[in-house]
């Protein structure tokens, strides 16, 4: 694969390092709110399930995504196009588990912590998108990648996942209590709000600008990637630890361990196929990188969460 030699300079805009500060305060704030979660036995209350469930999230939090976050910022400043991708994607997963977090966990002494965590990973994202240096990252992927696979297996999963939340939300309407909410502890479940009115259609629509080989498709798809593939690491943990805490509970099951461990290996597949072009590339600002002629084979398998909590 040949790149030029603007391809390797280090990122230095101003959006990116104020993007680094963030995403460094993401790491302290959410790393005390995991580790509060997971060790505190008094903190949580609510049903045991849902406890345990949410325990299970938050070692994911602080063993998975917060490391994935430090090694990908660590490898953006070195020059990685890839990284600044993976660094996108670790904290959309921050970003999506502190709102269940917030919503999913009745109110704890944690609470202004987790508003900490989500406020810190929505400006860290902001900031990071708004850099020069991912923009040009965007380019590069979309310019080399295997467009057409990749965006159907966007959409594959996306209308899998619609439909799953659609058949158990839809005969629960108009039913009080909503049969869809039972052994959950809350009134409306803020899984089913996030990915239906932001998380799938986002995907969706950057799943088109990737076909159109749009840079902001590269960056959407590519982040989206990253956060299921964490995500299918922490529903297998969550329902696990949930199982745990309360064996009978309707809401967890071990049965759905095993096929998401296997989702977060396979949902690996087309991550690597999206980023493997662009292989130790992040060009300067303003460069004009020459595409190669390297292109990825489509990706064909795995799908995202169909269970939560």
């Amino acid at each position: 694969m040949r790149t030029t030699s603007a391809d390797h300079a280090s990122p230095s805009s101003s959006a990116l390092r104020t993007a680094t500060a963030l995403a460094v305060a993401t790491v302290l704030v959410a790393g005390l709110a995991a580790g509060w979660t997971f060790a505190d036995p008094g903190l949580l209350h609510g049903p045991e399930a849902m406890q345990g469930s949410a325990r299970g999230t938050a070692l994911v939090l602080g063993t998975v995504a917060l490391p994935v976050l430090l090694g990908s910022l660590r490898m953006a400043w070195r020059g990685s196009a890839r990284a600044l991708v993976v660094w996108a994607g670790a904290l959309l997963y921050v970003i999506y588990n502190a709102v269940l977090l917030l919503f999913l966990t009745p109110f704890n002494a944690a609470f202004l912590l987790y508003v900490a965590v989500l406020g810190c990973g929505l400006w860290a994202t902001g900031y990071l998108i708004a850099s020069t240096e991912v923009g040009r990252a965007g380019e590069l992927i979309a310019e080399r990648a295997s467009v057409r696979g990749l965006s159907t297996y966007v959409w594959l999963v996306v209308a899998l996942n619609t439909l799953a939340w659609l058949a158990r939300i839809v005969p629960s309407l108009g039913q009080d209590p909503a049969p869809v909410l039972e052994g959950t502890g809350v009134q409306t479940n803020a899984i089913y709000v996030q990915d239906l009115a932001i998380w799938l259609p986002l995907a969706a629509v950057g799943a088109l600008w990737l076909r159109r080989r749009e840079r902001r498709g590269a960056l959407v798809v590519g982040a989206v990637l990253g956060m299921w593939v964490i995500e299918s690491v922490s529903i297998a943990l969550d329902q696990w630890f949930g199982v745990r805490a309360d064996p009978e509970s309707p809401v967890v099951s071990l049965a759905v361990v095993p096929p998401f461990l296997v989702l977060a290996v396979v949902g690996l597949v087309p991550l690597w196929l999206l980023l493997r072009p662009v292989a130790g590339s992040t060009p300067r600002s303003g460069a004009s990188p020459r595409p190669t002629t390297a292109t990825a084979p489509p990706a064909t398998a795995g799908r995202r969460s169909l269970l939560r909590h």
